[in-house]
Parts: C-alpha cells; sequence; structure tokens
C-alpha cells in the first residue's frame, strides 16, 4: 500500500466484504455518489471477495486488507489510516465500526469516522449480548465523529441496546441505486409457471426472511388464485427451503433464482412483491420493488418496513409469523389497482440523491 500525502477530498468505506446483503448494495450507491461528487474513494475490505466486487464503480480504487479474521482487522485497518490517510471512513455494520474506532487510536489518525448500522442489534444473536462488549461497544461509539441509523427504529433500538443518547444518532435511509431506464413490463415473464399470478421475492435465503411463512401463505392463497412465487437470492437454507417446498407439493408454483447482478428484469416481469420477514434493518427491496412500480405486500417486521411504506400508504403491512393474514393480503394486493408513478416519487423521496447528499454532508469533507 503506497503511502500519500493527506488528501482532504479522500474518503473511505469499510466493510467486510462484497456478498450479497443489502448493506452491500447500499455502498455501491454510496461509491459511486462519492465518485460522481468528485472525491477519490477508497472501497476497503477485510477481504476482497464477494459478486457485488464486479459492480464496484472503475473509479473506486479497492483495498484488501487481507484480514480474515477479526483479530487481524484493527491493525491492517490501521496501516491503512496510517499510509492513505483519508479524510473519512465511514464504517457499515457493527463489529466493523468498534474495530474503525480502535483502529483510528492504533493509528494516531486523524479521519472521520461516521458509524452506521443497519439492523436492529437487539434482535442478532452476536457478541453484543455480553455486557462487557456492549460496553466497549458504547465507549467506542462514543468516540465516533458521527452514529448513524438507516431507519428510525433501528436508532430507537440501538440507543437503549448499546448505552448511547438517541439524540447522537442520526437517521438517513439508505440510498439504492435506481436506474431512470428500467427494463421492458414482463421481459422475465416467462421464468414463472405458465398461466400463473406472479409473485417475486428478493432476499438472501436466511432464516430472517422466514421463507416457510411465505410458503405456507402460498399454498393458502393458491385454494383461490393460480398463483406462483420467483425467489431471487441464494444462500444457506437453499437446500432446505427447496424439501419445504417438496413437503407443501408447490414443486411447480415455486422458482428459485441464485444472485443476479441485475435484479430489475425480475421485478418489471412480477404483478406483485413480497416480503416475509422477522427482522430488517430498512427494507432495500421494499424501495427497489416500489421504484419498479409494482405492488407490495410486507411483514409488518422492525424496524424499516412501516417507515418505508409510510404507515401503509404505500403498501400493505401484515403482522409477522400470520401466514392467514399474508395469504389474504396477497390476494387483495393482486386485484388492488396501484399508482407507479406514486410509488416511484416515494422510493425517490427516501432513497434517491437526496440521501446521498445527506451521507455527503455527514462526511463533512470539503467541496
Amino acid at each position: 500500500m503506497d503511502r500519500i500525502a493527506e488528501d482532504r477530498r479522500r474518503v473511505a468505506l469499510f466493510l467486510p466484504d462484497m456478498g450479497v446483503g443489502g448493506a452491500e448494495r447500499v455502498a455501491l450507491a454510496l461509491l459511486q455518489g462519492f465518485v460522481d461528487r468528485g472525491f477519490a474513494v477508497d472501497l476497503v475490505l477485510a477481504s476482497q471477495h464477494g459478486p457485488l466486487l464486479a459492480l464496484v464503480p472503475d473509479k473506486v480504487e479497492i483495498i484488501d486488507l487481507h484480514a480474515p479474521k477479526l483479530r487481524q482487522i484493527p491493525f491492517a485497518l490501521a496501516r491503512y489510516l496510517r499510509h492513505r490517510r483519508p479524510a473519512a471512513l465511514h464504517a457499515m455494520m457493527w463489529p466493523m465500526p468498534l474495530l474503525a474506532i480502535i483502529a483510528r487510536i492504533i493509528a494516531r489518525a486523524k479521519t472521520r469516522i461516521v458509524i452506521s448500522e443497519h439492523t436492529t442489534l437487539s434482535t442478532v444473536p452476536h457478541a453484543l449480548r455480553h455486557r462487557i462488549v456492549r460496553s466497549l461497544t458504547r465507549r467506542a461509539y462514543l468516540k465516533a465523529d458521527a452514529l448513524l441509523a438507516v431507519s428510525a427504529g433501528v436508532a430507537d433500538d440501538m440507543a437503549p441496546f448499546i448505552g448511547l443518547p438517541r439524540g447522537q444518532i442520526e437517521v438517513i435511509y439508505n440510498p439504492l441505486q435506481l436506474p431512470a431506464d428500467l427494463p421492458p413490463v414482463g421481459a422475465l415473464a416467462g421464468r414463472w409457471p405458465a398461466g400463473t399470478r406472479r409473485l417475486l421475492a428478493v432476499g438472501e435465503l436466511k432464516f430472517e426472511k422466514n421463507y416457510p411463512l411465505l410458503l405456507r401463505a402460498l399454498v393458502e392463497l393458491r385454494r383461490n388464485v393460480p398463483a406462483s412465487l420467483l425467489i431471487v437470492g441464494g444462500g444457506s437454507l437453499h437446500a432446505e427451503l427447496q424439501r419445504e417446498v417438496a413437503a407443501l407439493d408447490l414443486q411447480d408454483a415455486v422458482v428459485f433464482v441464485d444472485f443476479v447482478n441485475d435484479v430489475w428484469p425480475y421485478y418489471r416481469s412480477a404483478e406483485l412483491f413480497v416480503l416475509s420477514s422477522d427482522i430488517e434493518g430498512f427494507g432495500n427491496v421494499l424501495v427497489e420493488a416500489m421504484h419498479a412500480g409494482i405492488p407490495v405486500v410486507t411483514t409488518d417486521c422492525p424496524s424499516g418496513p412501516r417507515e418505508i411504506l409510510d404507515d401503509g400508504r404505500f403498501g400493505t403491512l401484515v403482522p409477522c409469523g400470520d401466514e392467514d393474514a399474508l395469504a389474504q393480503a396477497l390476494a387483495d394486493g393482486l386485484i388492488r389497482p396501484v399508482d407507479p408513478a406514486v410509488l416511484r416519487r416515494r422510493a425517490a423521496e427516501l432513497s434517491g440523491e437526496v440521501a446521498i447528499d445527506k451521507h455527503v454532508a455527514i462526511l463533512n469533507v470539503p467541496a
């Protein structure tokens, strides 16, 4: 890593890797936004891997810390801070923000550290459940130059759980890459079983997404509506969910599509989008579906969906874990008219250029 002179226009994003999660997609939008605004931009990764690496903007320099283990990160990141001397570094997702603060102390760097959390920390089973780890995190977070949360729900959860003043946490909704030019409607309609109403879910196949709930709701829906479901996203539960599909006799009604770089043709080919999660920090996919102009049905999980849909003005909220309510909402959503232009305006209001401008402002780097 070459040492460079301090650059007051250099900013950095710090993540574990570029996997397929929502925070990584937010990072892509921020990276492009920073580049478009004339910053020198580094993407700092504990390990340089993940399918979203292919989408990193060309003008972004990728810095691989070669630190696959957590204990390696603070010293590797400290070396980066000493050599690259960015004006600001945005660390995303615990424990990366904690490690970033430790690295700045080790490096004795002046880099401004911005911390953002993307999930309700109290609901995630990890080391933060230990009082000593929470105390260490609180002390570190109080040394940050700015604390961000991706929704008010995440902020409301983080403040008492970590022990932070709620007033010090600023809420900025996730900026996303929302293309101006969308694919044609129905371009991939053939991926769904013929003669069915087309439901779409997008997200990693993991427990928090509660796909079994969605599959059971699909069984109920199909008693009256010839519907099918396409799920975009790979993950550790793929085999288990396939067994669930077989057990529910849904082999002819459910299609799995692995991770794809461009999901927009799927959004534009679906008739309705559904999210069945038990936990969401924000819910990027809801914003993406609205930008594509399709109606959305989602569980009212903590903490983003209710904020995104403005208490149900822009989509349907159903109780978590209630397959009958979800099935009824899906049936209603397939016949209820929506105005795509209204949904697109809401998506832009939440996650368009204004959100990136807010992130630029919080970095406090000279224009």
